[in-house]
């Protein structure tokens, strides 16, 4: 596992930097096409021939470096500061040619955008800015004749600012997304090791309760026949059916605790109101339902597990006076609602209360999910959480 995730982070920080490399050669063949279709003359021509031909040459070696060696973490403020630095050179051994190369620096930020940083692809935009405003000043103090630098340029200058910003915003919320997506990965993970963790400790809380329940009972009936064989009596028989009473009892509340017969039975509504007025017995909270009957959908379990978690967290951690169960069927899909009153609910201690071994909400939402259902937590206008469950009545689809 511990190279399994070595391995993808260190795909997820070259990946962007091969495709950068890339990016650079056509970026360097469309500084010649422009040059080229322009036929615009050059301050300094050897110069600026000279000064591609390396660049051109120095981006091939680098794409080679990055396709065959190893990643380093300095390689893309290395390669950006090479790509603003070689522009800035280019344009001022251009001199007035500099107006025929504006569409590079444009393209600068946009080619630094995907690799999730936005403050690598703000230092960029603000360097092919002014490095774009600095070949003017030079080219103007140089040129007499112009004596300053033209307003369009500072128009333009603005342009790429603005240019910079919406790139930089665009790559903040590229970051934010990939952290998201990356906290729900580890989520997920804890979250595996968690069930299984929970599996074992369920087995062995029910291997411990049919040892010290029914297996019990069951063994003292079988000495209680032995007894009776040889002096059978009312009260000897008494004592059996007793035994026998009790150990069907604790299987049939064994057996409704893994999957409840009513559900099986009745259909996904009885269960519900089933589950809800066992706990409008309870004392702290008020509880009500409003249950439709959706039938048998496909999801009927998953709901059922979805209704009692929820109703198990809000009669313990919300604090609730007043719940609401609503459970309705709704164009192809199923929906139950559980509302209450309480402290409510942020999300964003969930992958904390994972990694304390609290896998309930986790593993319910992972479930939902994996039906192709949706779970939304909301807060409610008089206090409290909403929480929505949705699951289509076709597994799988959305």
């Amino acid at each position: 596992m511990r190279r399994l995730v070595v391995g993808v982070l260190d795909f997820l920080t070259a990946e962007p930097l091969r495709i950068r490399s890339f990016l650079r050669l056509a970026l360097i063949a469309l500084i010649a096409l422009l040059v080229y279709f322009t036929h615009v003359s050059h301050w300094l021509e050897n110069v600026f021939t000279a000064v591609l031909v390396v660049y051109a040459v120095g981006a091939i070696i680098w794409l080679i470096l990055i396709l065959r060696g190893p990643i380093r973490w300095w390689y893309i403020w290395a390669s950006t500061s090479v790509d603003v630095m070689m522009v800035i050179i280019l344009c001022i051994a251009s001199g007035p040619g500099t107006k025929s190369l504006l569409p590079i620096f444009f393209l600068l930020p946009i080619s630094v955008a995907f690799l999730d940083s936005p403050t690598i692809t703000a230092a960029l935009g603000l360097s092919a800015s002014f490095g774009y405003l600095l070949a003017w000043i030079v080219y103007a103090n140089r040129d007499e004749a112009m004596g300053h630098v033209p307003n369009v340029v500072y128009v333009q200058v603005g342009c790429l600012l603005w240019l910079t910003a919406a790139i930089t915003a665009l790559s903040f919320t590229l970051a934010r997304r990939a952290a998201r997506v990356q906290l729900l990965l580890d989520v997920r993970r804890r979250l595996i090791v968690e069930s299984m963790r929970s599996e074992e400790r369920q087995n062995r809380e029910l291997s411990e309760l049919l040892h010290d329940g029914p297996l019990q009972n069951l063994l003292a009936v079988r000495l209680d026949l032995d007894d009776l064989r040889d002096n059978p009596t009312a009260e000897g028989f008494d004592r059996l059916d007793v035994a026998l009473r009790d150990t069907v009892t604790t299987l049939r509340t064994t057996v409704s605790t893994l999957h409840p017969q009513v559900l099986a039975q009745v259909g996904l509504a009885a269960a519900v109101r089933e589950l809800v007025a066992k706990y409008e017995q309870r004392r702290g909270a008020e509880f009500t339902g409003d249950i439709d009957d959706v039938g048998r959908p496909v999801a009927q379990a998953l709901l059922y597990r979805s209704a009692r978690e929820l109703l198990a967290n809000a009669y313990k951690h919300s604090r609730a006076r007043h719940v609401t169960v609503s459970l309705q069927g709704n164009s192809g899909s199923t929906v139950l609602s559980v509302a209450d009153d309480g402290i409510g609910f942020d999300t964003a201690i969930l992958a904390a209360r994972v990694a304390e071994g609290h896998i309930g909400l986790a593993s319910l939402i992972n479930g939902v999910e994996s039906a192709g259902g949706s779970i939304e937590f909301t807060e409610n206008p008089g206090g409290g959480t909403v929480v929505t469950v949705t699951v289509p009545d076709e597994i799988g689809q959305r």
